[in-house]
């Protein structure tokens, strides 16, 4: 007698299901990419993201230096 395989197997444990659905997962998203290239006309350049220019970091607080209105005696 000859297994069910892949598709066929009817075996619905969680293990069995998590196997399946990430078949059935990997076979969708090559499927969009091979979708999306099509789509593409040929030779299509992606555009650069712009760049942004870095904002200039906060100046950090000045640290309180000792004897500066504390309760030291």
């Amino acid at each position: 007698m000859v297994r069910p395989v892949g598709k066929h197997d009817r075996r619905n444990s969680m293990k069995m299901k998590r196997r399946k659905s990430q078949v059935k997962k990997k076979a969708r998203l090559k499927r969009q990419k091979v979708e999306r290239k099509a789509a593409a006309p040929p030779g299509a350049k992606k555009a650069a993201p712009k760049k942004r220019a870095a904002a200039p970091a906060p100046a950090p607080a000045p640290a309180a230096e000792p004897g500066d209105g504390g309760s030291a005696s």
